[in-house]
């Protein structure tokens, strides 16, 4: 009988497992309600929210002051907000910067303040240090001057650092065509707001704004309810409540067809493509899973269609990439992507072709799974933060969320079908309504992109202009324009008697809160001897020499002769006043027309090098060269002429793009004209 009984449940366990179709992954389990964590809510008398997340396995505490400012317009002074924080923390009526911060430093803790927010981070055990220093920066901040200068100064310098930077450019841009430039979603900040600005104006916002009747504050640690409660009135419900006017937000109007707004960058060897256009995307509204599941198929990484497509398909980019945002009042989407120049046409072709497809053909459900576990995926592990709870209890606050959103994420998010993403994709993805912003060399590319729609030309700054293809002027001749800077500069016998020239300068580099000098001099001997000695921190010297047909690098005490564009590069900044004799020395001339340098008109010259085209812009005014792109090496801004023997030489010259992080603004120490310059310098 034994026997018989194991020989049935043998034969009922082959036919359960002969059931089993085990090439074929389980179904996932049915999304259950997550249970995300407690957190507490109290509201004190003054009208500020606490929201209170417990968490005692480290002995840590945050604190996060939160404004409900809605969009702010900062208009002619745009840049304001940006350096509001910085000034802000600079100092209080009883303590200075540097005690202040050496306080926080004792205490290993944090606290930061911008504006329309402010925090603080400590171990718990210093709460009341913290706490104390916190809001002494909120009732009793000063603005001291001198912080207020240097943030503005920081300022400048970024600004220019980046304002030839093409993706900084086409996303200013982006904010102007979709909303306007007098919105404060399409305002810039250039180097005339910034100068508008006042220490008067800090003030202002931070009299109008920090109100606890509009602010929430968001405590995360190793604290329990009573004590929060006890600190929060402590050092917080004294702060008196007043009424805040904010902005009432003016809705973009929609794009009605699809126009082209095109920046040219005579010195871009690559075309930045963003196609954009503000849309309706609150956060909480019912398709707003079925959005993001979207986007993560259309443009979402490194397996996502535009990607496949334009990278690894076509060649065309190292990375295309869309995003669609959320927010209250209105957020944006964009594709974007970095192509050669002589595909820009084809690329927007492609881009074009993925965002009809989104709508047009229903995605596979492979992938709409790997979206979902992506999203399951990025959800799970923002739950590993412990202050997650508190985050998710403020959006649901702020957004009007029902109170389980979040605990029900997943099971939403399992709810979106094949049919949600085709339907979403027609509601949101609109490339015949669509703001198509170009920031590349225009006679190279724009011809062919007026098969694709109406072409908008702007400068870097957003301000419309005339066509840029159009300006050349048949009657001017690049060696009139060449012959004026030589007669600017002192004349043809001044420049022909000078034999040699060294011009040794510095440049200040202000990088993660350090401050750095790099020395330069560089050797220049007639006709062609040319050697650019570089000192930097950390590196030390780097030389770069071209001596009568052959060029070099040295680096790390490695010698280089790079072929091609180095080559051709160094000839050309090798030769003593070459503007003399460019055609003579194999170079090719063209006139290119007049553009905007520092708000003046510049005559540009196009320089065939042979490997590679440099441009030269030449005030129409002056005659003095004022700016040199350099294609891949990035561009030289000259000004500061100052006479040397008869001959003047530019003092003032700053470096951007190429391999700098930052502009590096040289400025000349010494410069001495026909000495006796020592061979081996050209010689290394």
């Amino acid at each position: 009988m034994k026997k018989i009984w194991t020989l049935a449940l043998a034969l009922i366990a082959f036919g359960a497992t002969a059931q089993i179709d085990r090439t074929k992954l389980p179904e996932p389990a049915p999304a259950k309600e997550l249970k995300i964590g407690d957190y507490e809510k109290f509201t004190l008398k003054n009208g500020l929210t606490v929201i209170l997340a417990e968490n005692h396995k480290l002995p840590t505490l945050s604190w996060n002051l939160s404004f409900i400012t809605g969009p702010i317009t900062e208009g002619d002074k745009s840049g304001y907000a940006s350096i509001f924080g910085q000034v802000m923390q600079a100092g209080t009526t009883t303590k200075t910067k540097d005690e202040l911060n050496e306080e926080i430093d004792f205490m290993g803790a944090a606290v930061n303040a911008g504006a329309t927010s402010m925090s603080a981070f400590s171990l718990s055990k210093y709460k009341d240090d913290v706490l104390s220093i916190m809001t002494d920066l909120l009732y009793n901040p000063t603005f001291p001057q001198e912080e207020f200068d240097r943030a503005i100064e920081q300022t400048l310098t970024g600004l220019k650092q980046s304002k030839d930077d093409p993706n900084t450019i086409a996303s200013q841009l982006g904010g102007i065509v979709n909303y306007g430039k007098d919105h404060p979603y399409g305002e810039i900040v250039t180097e005339e707001t910034v100068k508008n600005i006042s220490i008067d104006d800090l003030k202002s916002h931070y009299a109008k704004y920090f109100k606890p009747n509009i602010a929430y504050l968001v405590i995360v640690g190793d604290i329990t309810k009573k004590e929060a409660q006890k600190m929060a009135k402590k050092y917080f419900g004294d702060w008196k409540k007043g009424d805040v006017q904010k902005e009432e937000f003016v809705a973009p109007k929609p794009v009605e067809k699809t126009v082209i707004s095109l920046v040219d960058r005579p010195s871009s060897v690559q075309s930045v493509i963003s196609i954009t256009y503000p849309i309706e995307n609150k956060p909480g509204n019912p398709d707003i899973l079925a959005v993001s599941l979207m986007n993560n198929i259309l443009g979402g990484g490194g397996s996502a269609r535009l990607f496949m497509n334009l990278r690894e398909d076509k060649g065309y980019t190292y990375g295309a990439y869309s995003n669609i945002g959320s927010s209250r009042y209105s957020a944006r989407f964009n594709a974007s992507a970095s192509v050669r120049n002589e595909v820009t046409d084809s690329s927007l072709v492609q881009f074009m072709y993925e965002l009809e497809r989104i709508g047009n053909e229903q995605v596979t459900q492979k992938e709409l799974d790997a979206a979902k576990s992506a999203l399951r995926g990025s959800f799970g592990r923002s739950l590993e933060s412990r202050g997650t709870a508190a985050q998710f209890a403020l959006s649901t606050e702020i957004n009007k969320l029902p109170e389980d959103y979040y605990a029900n994420y997943l099971k939403r998010l399992d709810a979106v079908t094949l049919d949600d993403i085709q339907r979403v994709a027609k509601k949101f993805v609109r490339p015949e309504k669509a703001n198509v912003i170009i920031v590349g060399k225009a006679e190279e590319i724009a011809e062919k992109l007026k098969a694709f729609a109406e072409i908008n030309y702007y400068d870097a700054e957003g301000n419309t202009v005339e066509d840029p293809t159009k300006k050349v002027v048949a009657d001017i001749s690049p060696q009139t324009i060449l012959d004026k800077y030589i007669d600017a500069i002192g004349g043809k016998e001044a420049v022909d008697g000078v034999t040699s020239i060294v011009n040794k300068s510095t440049a200040k580099l202000a990088m993660g809160g350090q401050n750095f000098e790099i020395t330069r001099a560089v050797y220049q001997e007639g006709p062609d001897k040319f050697a650019d000695v570089q000192t930097i921190p950390g590196q030390g010297e780097v030389f770069q020499i071209y001596n009568s047909g052959s060029a070099f690098l040295v680096m790390g005490g490695q010698k280089q002769s790079p072929a091609g564009p180095f080559l051709d590069l160094m000839k050309y900044q090798g030769t003593l006043f070459g503007e003399r004799f460019y055609e003579k020395i194999g170079f090719k001339l063209q006139y290119k027309g007049t553009s905007k340098i520092n708000g003046s008109d510049a005559h540009r010259i196009e320089i065939n090098l042979g490997s590679l085209s440099v441009n030269e812009y030449y005030d129409v005014s002056s005659g003095l060269k004022v700016r040199i792109e350099l294609g891949p090496a990035g561009t030289v801004d000259l000004s500061d002429y100052r006479d040397v023997n008869g001959v003047k030489i530019a003092h003032g010259f700053a470096q951007s793009g190429g391999q700098l992080p930052v502009t590096l603004e040289f400025v000349s120490d010494e410069v001495v004209i026909n000495s006796t310059i020592d061979a081996s310098v050209f010689d290394k």
